[in-house]
């Protein structure tokens, strides 16, 4: 019997666009593959490599060689791994992980660059000579801890790109990776990726290199973006295996360079857009969320929006719908950390980890106690490092099942002073660095002529101390997006069925009118990089789901910004409220 199967717009374009990337692998040519949101970049990834070990696999192996795959995150590397069955010609890591293999057994060397990295002269003040010691990569927690130098997440990419100067480096690097390819590369880091194109690139004597990502879903500042070189080939994957034909029309219209064909020509979905310029009342006017609504009457127009959307079909169970809110207007509100949010001067020194404090609870405390409550203990040591072993004896486990005890009755109940002051005690886990500074300086506060950046931490720290460790726990769970809301650090890569997009203000980095009205009007020069990261967020937010997109504006919008959601998203789908 024939195959009934009628093959989509989509599959034809994703056709085309592996056939140029196997092209440039029998032709031994470095190519970036430009694969916009929903076209299957991971699928191209995994089908080009499958492809290497059927024509090359063998020889690698009799080579000792590897193809190297650097991935964004963890779970990225373990889907690659997974789809290509753990494959031994295969070496699938994060670019940390990575630079830290292909430098690790440079003992020597490493201790001679160290002292050029960033903290690390002062950190090392005290040392006689660093040649006893060993230079280790862990938990990426920078310090000095017996005779062992750890090095910080940054420090091991700073430390490759000085290796990578090396000819007799570069050599040894080639040999043993004849192929590397490098997933999300938007978001690799800019001097790791220049390092790269002029050692490699511009010479034509590296690695067959491969680049797979879109740099319009750049949203890290440290990202590289888009890449561009003379001996790079750039192959445009136009397929969409996601969104739906209303979504994928909007897209092409937002992104004419590089239009997408779509994959169910039945699924036609929505598209609606609301905004709210003709509220009559009175905007914020403070700092960043200037032209905002007030908190309560932005959550009255959601609640308004949410209404309306249901009345046309829409299911907001949590299996159906996300909401993406692209503000911090009423979010800390509506999660329960407002107290919280009202100790930082800006949003982005929470919800990006930027303070000690926050990055030390979201990254370590927080997944450490969820580890003891699910009696995870292997988990658990993974945040202490080999120096804090967890138990080695009956007494050490009675100990620990006090302590814990105590942490998580302050964690429920206890403020962030408390937490702070019984993790002194204990040291499970230990304080990082800079926080264990910080408490030094707030102890001798009296005694210091502090400066003025000094003295406005303190403060912050004082505030901080007082608020409830449950506001903590609430953020950190926004964070890792277990809410029923998302921010773009929950939204690249993620896809839902249906999806209601909420614009607003309290990012400083962040203007949504502006962005629009420089997409009509023309972008002016020094406003590129701006222009760029919101007009990523905002494609990245609207290329999320599947059937319908809604989108909501807080923000009061300008005429030239109105005329541009009119051109990406037709007349007929602007409707005002009021």
């Amino acid at each position: 019997m024939k195959s009934t199967h009628v093959t989509s717009p989509a599959e034809i374009a994703a056709k085309e666009a592996l056939e140029k990337v196997y092209s440039c692998i029998r032709r031994s040519k470095s190519f970036v593959l430009e694969a916009g949101a929903g076209a299957g970049k991971t699928y191209t990834l995994i089908q080009t490599l499958k492809q290497i070990l059927e024509n090359k696999g063998e020889t690698l192996l009799r080579n000792k060689q590897r193809i190297a795959c650097i991935t964004y995150t963890n779970v990225a590397r373990e889907e690659i791994e997974s789809r290509t069955d753990h494959h031994p010609a295969i070496y699938t890591a994060t670019i940390h992980s990575f630079c830290w293999s292909l430098i690790k057994d440079f003992q020597p060397r490493l201790r001679e660059l160290i002292t050029h990295l960033d903290k690390w002269p002062k950190r090392l003040e005290h040392i006689n000579s660093v040649n006893s010691y060993t230079i280790t990569y862990d938990l990426g927690i920078p310090g000095v801890q017996d005779n062992q130098i750890l090095l910080g997440h940054n420090d091991v990419i700073s430390l490759a790109i000085f290796m990578i100067e090396d000819l007799k480096f570069r050599r040894i690097l080639v040999n043993r990776y004849p192929i590397i390819f490098i997933d999300e590369y938007q978001d690799t880091d800019k001097k790791f990726v220049e390092s790269l194109k002029r050692h490699f690139l511009d010479s034509e004597n590296g690695p067959l290199l491969g680049f797979f990502g879109d740099h319009w879903q750049k949203i890290y500042p440290t990202g590289c973006g888009k890449i561009e070189h003379e001996n790079l080939e750039v192959i445009g994957k136009r397929a969409n295996f996601r969104s739906s034909t209303k979504i994928v029309e909007c897209l092409n219209r937002i992104r004419p360079d590089l239009t997408q064909e779509v994959s169910d020509t039945n699924n036609v979905g929505g598209v609606i857009v609301f905004h709210t310029n003709e509220w009559g009342g009175i905007r914020r006017t403070d700092g960043h969320w200037k032209d905002d609504l007030p908190p309560d009457i932005a959550h009255q127009f959601i609640e308004r929006t949410k209404s309306m959307l249901v009345n046309d079909g829409w299911d907001f169970a949590p299996d159906k719908t996300k909401i993406l809110m692209l503000t911090h207007n009423i979010l800390a509100q509506e999660q329960g950390y407002r107290n919280l949010a009202n100790v930082f001067p800006r949003s982005e020194i929470y919800i990006k980890k930027e303070d000690p404090y926050i990055a030390f609870f979201a990254d370590t405390l927080e997944p450490f106690c969820t580890a003891y409550e699910n009696r995870k203990y292997g988990e658990m040591s993974r945040f202490l490092g080999t120096n804090y072993p967890l138990i080695r004896s009956h007494k050490d486990k009675e100990y620990l099942a006090r302590y814990m005890e105590k942490l998580l009755t302050l964690r429920s109940n206890g403020t962030v002073g408390m937490v702070i002051e019984h993790l002194t005690k204990g040291a499970y886990p230990p304080l990082t660095e800079s926080i264990i500074q910080i408490e030094e300086i707030c102890s001798k506060k009296d005694e210091l002529e502090l400066t003025e950046n000094q003295r406005e931490l303190l403060e912050r720290t004082e505030k901080l101390k007082k608020i409830s460790y449950q506001e903590v726990v609430a953020l950190v769970k926004f964070i890792e997006d277990k809410t029923p809301f998302a921010t773009k650090h929950g939204v690249k890569g993620a896809e839902f069925e249906n999806v209601l997009v909420i614009f607003g203000r309290g990012w400083n980095l962040y203007n949504f009118s502006q962005m629009l009205e420089y997409a009509y009007n023309g972008v002016p020069t020094n406003k590129m990089e701006s222009f760029e990261r919101n007009r990523n967020l905002f494609y990245i937010a609207c290329s999320r789901p599947k059937s319908k997109l809604a989108l909501l504006f807080t923000q009061k919008l300008s005429n030239t910004a109105l005329r541009t959601l009119e051109v990406w998203f037709g007349a007929n789908s602007l409707i005002s409220l009021y």
